[in-house]
Protein backbone atom coordinates (compact mmCIF):
# COMPACT_ATOMS: atom_id res chain seq x y z
CA UNK A 1 0.00 0.00 0.00
CA UNK A 2 1.01 3.37 -0.75
CA UNK A 3 0.49 6.64 1.41
CA UNK A 4 -2.83 6.97 0.75
CA UNK A 5 -5.05 7.28 3.48
CA UNK A 6 -7.34 4.49 4.30
CA UNK A 7 -11.68 5.22 4.14
CA UNK A 8 -13.55 5.86 7.49
CA UNK A 9 -16.47 4.50 9.32
CA UNK A 10 -18.67 7.01 11.16
CA UNK A 11 -18.40 5.91 15.34
CA UNK A 12 -22.16 5.23 16.25
CA UNK A 13 -24.87 6.75 14.89
CA UNK A 14 -23.83 10.32 14.82
CA UNK A 15 -20.59 10.35 15.45
CA UNK A 16 -17.27 11.62 13.89
CA UNK A 17 -15.57 9.50 11.12
CA UNK A 18 -12.46 7.53 11.72
CA UNK A 19 -10.12 5.55 9.87
CA UNK A 20 -11.35 2.17 9.31
CA UNK A 21 -8.27 0.80 11.34
CA UNK A 22 -7.47 2.19 14.83
CA UNK A 23 -4.48 1.54 16.52
CA UNK A 24 -4.10 -0.37 20.44
CA UNK A 25 -1.64 1.50 21.85
CA UNK A 26 -1.94 -0.54 25.62
CA UNK A 27 2.03 -2.61 24.76
CA UNK A 28 3.42 0.57 23.76
CA UNK A 29 3.90 0.93 27.79
CA UNK A 30 2.41 -2.48 29.39
CA UNK A 31 1.30 -6.46 29.20
CA UNK A 32 3.86 -6.83 25.95
CA UNK A 33 7.23 -6.81 27.66
CA UNK A 34 9.86 -4.39 26.48
CA UNK A 35 8.83 -1.66 24.51
CA UNK A 36 11.27 1.09 22.81
CA UNK A 37 9.86 4.53 23.27
CA UNK A 38 11.39 6.13 20.61
CA UNK A 39 9.95 3.34 17.98
CA UNK A 40 6.42 3.27 19.42
CA UNK A 41 6.00 7.07 19.17
CA UNK A 42 6.97 7.21 15.23
CA UNK A 43 4.60 4.02 15.23
CA UNK A 44 1.69 6.49 16.37
CA UNK A 45 3.21 9.26 13.93
CA UNK A 46 3.34 6.73 10.86
CA UNK A 47 -0.41 5.62 12.13
CA UNK A 48 -1.72 8.98 11.60
CA UNK A 49 0.29 9.29 8.08
CA UNK A 50 -2.47 6.28 6.76
CA UNK A 51 -5.17 7.43 7.85
CA UNK A 52 -5.59 6.17 11.61
CA UNK A 53 -7.12 8.44 13.66
CA UNK A 54 -8.71 6.29 16.45
CA UNK A 55 -6.44 5.85 19.00
CA UNK A 56 -7.38 3.21 22.40
CA UNK A 57 -5.97 3.25 26.02
CA UNK A 58 -7.11 2.95 29.28
CA UNK A 59 -6.55 3.97 32.76
CA UNK A 60 -5.66 0.63 33.66
CA UNK A 61 -2.58 0.28 31.25
CA UNK A 62 0.13 0.48 33.06
CA UNK A 63 -1.82 2.17 35.99
CA UNK A 64 -1.85 5.31 34.14
CA UNK A 65 1.34 5.46 32.63
CA UNK A 66 -0.12 4.74 28.94
CA UNK A 67 -2.86 7.94 28.55
CA UNK A 68 0.73 9.56 29.88
CA UNK A 69 2.94 8.32 26.64
CA UNK A 70 0.26 8.80 24.62
CA UNK A 71 -0.35 12.94 25.69
CA UNK A 72 2.51 14.57 24.19
CA UNK A 73 1.26 12.99 20.59
CA UNK A 74 -2.51 14.24 20.93
CA UNK A 75 -1.51 17.50 22.24
CA UNK A 76 0.74 17.83 18.87
CA UNK A 77 -2.28 15.92 16.65
CA UNK A 78 -5.72 17.07 18.62
CA UNK A 79 -7.59 18.28 15.67
CA UNK A 80 -6.71 14.91 13.79
CA UNK A 81 -7.04 12.01 16.41
CA UNK A 82 -9.75 10.70 18.57
CA UNK A 83 -8.99 9.55 21.87
CA UNK A 84 -10.59 6.85 23.43
CA UNK A 85 -10.09 5.75 27.32
CA UNK A 86 -11.64 3.39 29.86
CA UNK A 87 -12.46 3.45 33.23
CA UNK A 88 -13.67 0.41 35.23
CA UNK A 89 -10.14 -1.41 35.98
CA UNK A 90 -9.53 -0.06 39.67
CA UNK A 91 -6.05 -1.08 40.72
CA UNK A 92 -5.53 -1.06 44.99
CA UNK A 93 -3.23 0.51 46.73
CA UNK A 94 -1.59 -2.32 48.36
CA UNK A 95 -1.59 -4.60 45.26
CA UNK A 96 -0.59 -3.15 41.69
CA UNK A 97 -1.08 -6.30 40.58
CA UNK A 98 -4.90 -6.96 41.18
CA UNK A 99 -7.88 -5.57 39.09
CA UNK A 100 -11.12 -4.76 40.63
CA UNK A 101 -13.84 -4.27 38.23
CA UNK A 102 -15.86 -0.89 39.82
CA UNK A 103 -18.69 0.87 38.17
CA UNK A 104 -20.19 2.76 41.03
CA UNK A 105 -20.23 6.69 40.07
CA UNK A 106 -18.31 8.21 42.24
CA UNK A 107 -15.67 6.60 41.30
CA UNK A 108 -16.48 7.06 37.30
CA UNK A 109 -16.47 10.60 37.70
CA UNK A 110 -12.54 10.39 39.64
CA UNK A 111 -11.56 8.13 37.23
CA UNK A 112 -12.34 10.61 34.38
CA UNK A 113 -11.22 13.45 36.44
CA UNK A 114 -7.55 11.69 36.84
CA UNK A 115 -7.38 10.54 32.76
CA UNK A 116 -8.38 14.20 31.56
CA UNK A 117 -5.55 14.94 33.75
CA UNK A 118 -2.81 12.28 32.38
CA UNK A 119 -3.98 13.08 28.62
CA UNK A 120 -3.98 16.53 29.06
CA UNK A 121 -7.25 17.31 26.89
CA UNK A 122 -10.25 19.27 28.03
CA UNK A 123 -12.41 16.24 26.39
CA UNK A 124 -12.38 12.54 25.98
CA UNK A 125 -13.39 11.33 22.27
CA UNK A 126 -14.95 8.24 23.36
CA UNK A 127 -15.25 6.91 26.94
CA UNK A 128 -15.66 3.26 27.34
CA UNK A 129 -17.04 1.11 30.64
CA UNK A 130 -14.10 -1.05 30.48
CA UNK A 131 -15.31 -4.15 31.80
CA UNK A 132 -18.89 -4.35 33.38
CA UNK A 133 -19.65 -4.95 37.47
CA UNK A 134 -22.78 -6.94 37.74
CA UNK A 135 -23.51 -5.44 40.89
CA UNK A 136 -24.03 -2.04 39.70
CA UNK A 137 -27.20 -1.70 37.51
CA UNK A 138 -25.83 -0.85 33.85
CA UNK A 139 -28.17 2.22 33.74
CA UNK A 140 -26.95 3.73 36.68
CA UNK A 141 -23.53 3.32 35.29
CA UNK A 142 -24.22 4.66 31.56
CA UNK A 143 -26.84 7.62 33.63
CA UNK A 144 -23.53 8.59 35.50
CA UNK A 145 -21.61 8.48 32.09
CA UNK A 146 -24.33 10.64 30.17
CA UNK A 147 -23.17 13.24 33.32
CA UNK A 148 -19.94 13.59 31.30
CA UNK A 149 -21.31 14.38 28.06
CA UNK A 150 -23.75 16.92 29.47
CA UNK A 151 -20.70 18.56 31.15
CA UNK A 152 -18.69 18.56 28.08
CA UNK A 153 -15.78 16.15 29.61
CA UNK A 154 -16.59 13.15 27.23
CA UNK A 155 -18.24 13.10 23.66
CA UNK A 156 -19.35 9.81 22.97
CA UNK A 157 -19.47 6.57 25.47
CA UNK A 158 -18.41 3.03 24.69
CA UNK A 159 -18.90 -0.18 26.50
CA UNK A 160 -16.67 -3.05 26.44
CA UNK A 161 -17.16 -6.89 26.85
CA UNK A 162 -20.83 -6.65 27.36
CA UNK A 163 -23.73 -8.61 26.52
CA UNK A 164 -26.52 -7.75 24.03
CA UNK A 165 -29.05 -7.22 26.67
CA UNK A 166 -26.91 -5.26 28.61
CA UNK A 167 -25.92 -3.16 25.00
CA UNK A 168 -29.86 -2.60 24.78
CA UNK A 169 -30.19 -1.21 28.31
CA UNK A 170 -27.38 0.99 27.96
CA UNK A 171 -28.21 2.59 25.12
CA UNK A 172 -31.98 3.36 26.56
CA UNK A 173 -30.54 5.43 28.73
CA UNK A 174 -27.87 7.60 26.03
CA UNK A 175 -26.57 6.61 23.09
CA UNK A 176 -23.44 4.37 22.79
CA UNK A 177 -21.37 4.87 19.96
CA UNK A 178 -18.92 1.92 20.16
CA UNK A 179 -18.55 -1.59 22.13
CA UNK A 180 -15.17 -2.58 22.37
CA UNK A 181 -14.90 -6.89 22.04
CA UNK A 182 -12.65 -9.18 21.34
CA UNK A 183 -13.34 -10.41 17.63
CA UNK A 184 -11.12 -12.36 16.06
CA UNK A 185 -10.65 -15.66 13.74
CA UNK A 186 -10.17 -17.31 16.69
CA UNK A 187 -12.92 -15.61 18.83
CA UNK A 188 -16.43 -14.95 17.45
CA UNK A 189 -18.94 -15.76 20.23
CA UNK A 190 -20.15 -12.40 19.85
CA UNK A 191 -21.33 -12.81 16.84
CA UNK A 192 -24.63 -14.55 17.96
CA UNK A 193 -26.27 -11.67 19.79
CA UNK A 194 -23.62 -8.77 20.37
CA UNK A 195 -23.47 -8.04 16.60
CA UNK A 196 -26.95 -8.38 15.66
CA UNK A 197 -27.48 -6.41 19.01
CA UNK A 198 -24.91 -3.17 17.95
CA UNK A 199 -25.90 -3.44 14.41
CA UNK A 200 -29.60 -2.73 14.89
CA UNK A 201 -29.26 0.25 17.38
CA UNK A 202 -26.46 1.64 15.25
CA UNK A 203 -23.87 1.23 17.24
CA UNK A 204 -19.80 0.65 15.80
CA UNK A 205 -17.84 -2.50 16.78
CA UNK A 206 -14.49 -1.69 17.84
CA UNK A 207 -12.71 -5.07 17.76
CA UNK A 208 -10.02 -5.76 20.09
CA UNK A 209 -7.04 -8.53 19.66
CA UNK A 210 -8.38 -8.61 16.06
CA UNK A 211 -4.98 -10.82 15.61
CA UNK A 212 -5.54 -13.20 18.44
CA UNK A 213 -3.07 -11.34 20.73
CA UNK A 214 -0.46 -11.69 17.72
CA UNK A 215 -1.27 -15.62 17.76
CA UNK A 216 -2.38 -15.21 14.42
CA UNK A 217 0.73 -13.41 12.96
CA UNK A 218 2.65 -17.07 13.50
CA UNK A 219 5.07 -14.60 15.58
CA UNK A 220 4.91 -16.91 18.34
CA UNK A 221 3.28 -20.09 18.40
CA UNK A 222 4.12 -21.00 22.64
CA UNK A 223 3.77 -18.47 25.56
CA UNK A 224 7.64 -19.74 26.66
CA UNK A 225 8.40 -18.21 23.14
CA UNK A 226 7.48 -14.63 24.89
CA UNK A 227 9.33 -12.33 27.37
CA UNK A 228 8.78 -13.58 31.46
CA UNK A 229 7.21 -10.19 31.30
CA UNK A 230 4.61 -10.70 29.06
CA UNK A 231 0.84 -11.32 30.19
CA UNK A 232 0.30 -13.77 27.08
CA UNK A 233 2.10 -15.92 29.18
CA UNK A 234 -0.78 -16.36 31.45
CA UNK A 235 -3.15 -16.90 29.16
CA UNK A 236 -4.92 -20.47 28.68
CA UNK A 237 -4.51 -20.08 25.01
CA UNK A 238 -1.09 -20.03 24.25
CA UNK A 239 0.53 -22.94 27.09
CA UNK A 240 1.02 -26.63 26.83
CA UNK A 241 -1.77 -28.44 24.24
CA UNK A 242 -3.63 -25.68 23.75
CA UNK A 243 -0.91 -23.41 22.17
CA UNK A 244 0.22 -27.06 19.95
CA UNK A 245 -3.50 -27.18 19.22
CA UNK A 246 -4.30 -23.51 18.17
CA UNK A 247 -1.06 -23.35 16.31
CA UNK A 248 -1.87 -26.47 13.94
CA UNK A 249 -5.41 -23.97 13.45
CA UNK A 250 -2.91 -21.30 11.65
CA UNK A 251 -2.69 -23.22 8.16
CA UNK A 252 -5.62 -22.22 6.49
CA UNK A 253 -4.44 -19.04 7.19
CA UNK A 254 -1.35 -19.90 5.41
CA UNK A 255 -2.85 -20.89 2.60
CA UNK A 256 -4.97 -17.75 2.12
CA UNK A 257 -2.03 -15.78 2.78
CA UNK A 258 -0.23 -17.41 -0.09
CA UNK A 259 -2.95 -16.92 -2.49
CA UNK A 260 -2.91 -13.02 -1.61
CA UNK A 261 0.66 -12.65 -1.07
CA UNK A 262 0.33 -10.96 1.91
CA UNK A 263 0.82 -12.44 5.71
CA UNK A 264 -0.98 -14.06 7.81
CA UNK A 265 -1.56 -11.04 10.53
CA UNK A 266 -2.99 -9.35 7.26
CA UNK A 267 -5.22 -12.17 6.67
CA UNK A 268 -6.73 -12.09 9.84
CA UNK A 269 -7.19 -7.85 9.86
CA UNK A 270 -8.68 -8.35 6.57
CA UNK A 271 -11.28 -10.97 8.14
CA UNK A 272 -12.46 -8.93 10.60
CA UNK A 273 -12.10 -6.05 8.35
CA UNK A 274 -15.01 -7.80 5.80
CA UNK A 275 -17.02 -8.30 8.82
CA UNK A 276 -18.57 -4.81 8.02
CA UNK A 277 -19.57 -6.01 4.83
CA UNK A 278 -20.97 -9.42 6.44
CA UNK A 279 -23.22 -8.17 9.37
CA UNK A 280 -24.20 -4.48 8.26
CA UNK A 281 -22.28 -2.48 10.39
CA UNK A 282 -19.27 -0.31 11.32
CA UNK A 283 -16.34 -2.31 12.24
CA UNK A 284 -13.21 -0.12 13.62
CA UNK A 285 -10.62 -2.69 14.56
CA UNK A 286 -7.80 -1.88 16.85
CA UNK A 287 -5.22 -4.32 16.26
CA UNK A 288 -1.88 -3.06 18.34
CA UNK A 289 1.65 -2.46 17.79
CA UNK A 290 5.02 -0.96 18.40
CA UNK A 291 6.52 -0.78 14.90
CA UNK A 292 6.32 1.79 12.42
CA UNK A 293 6.60 -1.09 9.88
CA UNK A 294 4.17 -3.15 11.71
CA UNK A 295 1.20 -0.64 11.21
CA UNK A 296 1.73 -0.27 7.70
CA UNK A 297 1.54 -3.82 7.01
CA UNK A 298 -1.47 -3.77 9.35
CA UNK A 299 -3.36 -0.96 7.42
CA UNK A 300 -2.02 -2.56 3.95
CA UNK A 301 -5.21 -5.36 4.87
CA UNK A 302 -7.71 -2.64 4.09
CA UNK A 303 -7.11 -3.65 0.44
CA UNK A 304 -7.32 -6.88 0.81
CA UNK A 305 -10.68 -8.53 -0.08
CA UNK A 306 -11.35 -12.51 0.61
CA UNK A 307 -13.68 -14.43 -1.43
CA UNK A 308 -16.46 -16.72 -0.37
CA UNK A 309 -13.80 -19.95 -1.12
CA UNK A 310 -11.67 -17.70 1.68
CA UNK A 311 -13.87 -17.19 4.21
CA UNK A 312 -15.42 -20.73 3.85
CA UNK A 313 -12.17 -21.77 4.45
CA UNK A 314 -11.40 -19.42 7.06
CA UNK A 315 -14.67 -20.12 9.15
CA UNK A 316 -14.08 -23.55 10.51
CA UNK A 317 -11.00 -21.92 12.74
CA UNK A 318 -12.97 -20.56 15.66
CA UNK A 319 -14.78 -23.28 16.76
CA UNK A 320 -11.82 -25.81 17.29
CA UNK A 321 -9.78 -23.53 19.05
CA UNK A 322 -8.38 -25.17 22.62
CA UNK A 323 -8.31 -22.58 25.85
CA UNK A 324 -10.19 -19.51 27.17
CA UNK A 325 -9.47 -16.14 26.61
CA UNK A 326 -8.67 -15.55 29.98
CA UNK A 327 -7.31 -17.40 32.55
CA UNK A 328 -9.95 -15.61 35.04
CA UNK A 329 -13.56 -15.33 32.86
CA UNK A 330 -14.84 -12.45 34.82
CA UNK A 331 -13.24 -10.19 32.84
CA UNK A 332 -15.45 -11.62 29.75
CA UNK A 333 -19.37 -11.37 28.76
CA UNK A 334 -19.16 -15.13 28.20
CA UNK A 335 -21.47 -16.83 29.70
CA UNK A 336 -23.95 -13.88 30.68
CA UNK A 337 -25.47 -13.73 27.12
Amino acid sequence: MNDTRIPTARLGADGPEAGVQGLGCMGMSFAYGPSDAQESRATLERALELGVTLYDTADAYGAGDNERFLAPFFAAHRDEVLIATKFALSIPEDDPTRRVVRNDAPYIRQAVEASLKRLDVEVIDLYYMHRRDVNVPIEETVATMADLVREGKVKQLGLSEVTADELRAAHAVHPIAAVQSEWSLFSRDIEAKVVPAARDLGVTLVPYSPLGRGFLTGSFARAEDLTADDFRRHQPRFTGDNARANAALLEPVREVAAKHSASLGQIALAWVQQQARVHGLPVIPIPGTRRPTRVQENVAAVGITLDEEDLNLLAPIAAQVAGDRYADMRFASAGRE
